[in-house]
């Protein structure tokens, strides 16, 4: 990032800092304050970083995005934002990055379980905060995790206690109201022992309140970061749906550590943004287990980056991990799979597989899977393919009446929906699959075949 772009923002910073959650936090000021020096001297990440390689963001440097200091003003339509609400969940709503407690639903939480805005977790439980907070990532992983250490205006706070089983899910709604702005949240979720908990996180488009719509030509930048501590025999479940505006600029990172036992899984959908970018990195203890899930699908000219690493730090622990992305037009997706097989992690289980299905000989597809394995006594595994419809599938259809192009939306659907079904709650279920519903052509496609 060059020295110009690094002082712009260290301007606004100061012009805006006294107005960030925690300020009264002497920890939290050092900590803001040294991620502002590391992303100042290291900028936003570069495609020199291998890590990097395949993804260059030098577009956002080009666009000073501006922070959002509170709340906007005006209302949101109730009947748009209850199609994005699920209905039988906990729900927390995030107004360009700021906590909305009047189109929040909390109503009915345990009364052991924390659940709040990030804000209201560093006046209410800083102690707690301090503890977790930088715990699962360090500024120094990227630019982008500094970026929003100093920056963070808002995000969410779960802490479910030893032996708490929720019976409904906690979702966090991120809405976009402006263009030229960025919105950075920072979530730390905590499932201690013998817990266990489903959280999801959608991200939608910029919204209009004058039209009611999700306004796509309006460029914005967004960067969340979570953090996870899955305790020991816990069970946590997180998805994650990204639906970005067509020009936005989207970076999510989710940084677990599993305790001995601990069970996560992941699923992952990203279909909106120019420029979108997930990480999911993972550090297992003994005997624990991980799965990762995710879905990427490409149009035009969108650039979606899937980054997944799975540290095994102790034996016996198991992951299992299945990408899938369809790409059309001259859409580029990106993913890199990486497992980590520490020298005393005997008995480790990984399998890791990555498909990608091109629509257009112009689409792109580039897939790294990585294995480092430092014991001898493990069983590890990757597949990837990257290529177009089975012809002969397709001529298999339409030997039974179907024709051409009806077959080929129903074998690219059918691709897709074997990840959309891996979700088991009906409405946000329903939610994805509509997403994917309309971004590739519906003819011959019957929506209760998925």
């Amino acid at each position: 990032m060059n020295t110009a772009t690094a002082t712009r923002y260290a301007v606004k910073y100061q012009a805006i800092a006294s107005a960030l959650p925690g300020q009264t936090l002497p920890w939290l000021q050092t900590l803001r304050a040294e991620a502002l020096m590391a992303f100042s001297e290291s900028g936003f990440p570069s495609p020199r970083e291998e890590e990097w390689r395949y993804t260059n963001v030098s577009a956002i440097e080009k666009k000073l995005f501006s922070p959002s200091i509170s709340l906007p003003a005006g209302s949101i339509d109730a009947q748009w934002l209850k199609s994005y609400q699920l209905q039988d969940a906990w729900v927390l709503v995030l107004v360009n990055g700021h906590f909305s407690a009047e189109l929040s639903v909390l109503d009915d939480l345990p009364e052991a379980v924390s659940v709040m805005s990030m804000a209201e977790a560093l006046a209410k439980q800083p102690d707690q905060v301090q503890k977790h907070l930088g715990l699962a990532t360090a500024q120094s992983e990227h630019g982008f995790v500094a970026f929003n250490t100093a920056w963070f205006t808002d995000g969410l706070f779960v802490h479910v206690p030893a032996k708490q089983v929720l019976d409904r899910p906690i979702q966090l709604l991120h809405i976009v109201t402006d263009a030229d702005i960025m919105s950075t949240t920072r979530n730390i979720i905590i499932v201690d022992e013998m817990a266990e908990a489903k959280v999801i996180e959608i991200f939608i488009g910029v919204y209009s309140a004058t039209s009611s719509e999700i306004v796509a030509d309006n460029a914005y930048l967004t960067a969340a970061v979570t953090e996870v501590y899955v305790g020991q025999n816990a069970d946590l479940t997180l998805y994650k749906m990204q639906s970005e505006s067509e020009k936005a600029y989207h970076f999510g990172g989710s940084y677990i550590k599993q305790a001995r036992d601990a069970r996560f899984t992941h699923h992952n959908f990203a279909f909106g943004g120019l420029l979108a970018r997930s990480d999911i990195h993972a550090d297992l203890d003994h005997a624990s287990e991980c799965e990762l899930n995710g879905l990427y699908l490409g149009s035009k000219r969108q650039h979606i980056d899937n980054h997944t690493r799975i540290n095994h730090l102790k034996p016996y622990a198991v992951s299992r991990e299945v990408y899938k992305g369809v790409l059309d037009d001259r859409a580029r997706g990106v993913f890199q799979g990486r497992v980590i097989v520490a020298i005393d992690a005997q008995q480790t289980d990984s399998q890791m597989n990555n498909r990608n299905l091109l629509l257009s000989d112009d689409a792109e597809a580039d897939t790294k899977p990585q294995l480092e394995i430092y014991a001898d006594d493990v069983k590890c595994g990757h597949g990837v393919t990257v290529g177009q419809l089975d012809e002969k599938s397709i001529f298999y259809l339409q030997s039974r009446g179907i024709d051409e192009e009806t077959a080929r939306n129903m074998l690219t659907f059918a691709f897709a929906n074997e990840m959309v079904d891996k979700i088991k709650i009906k409405g946000l279920h329903d939610m994805v699959l509509e997403q994917v519903l309309t971004r590739f052509p519906q003819e011959g496609v019957n929506k209760e075949w998925l």
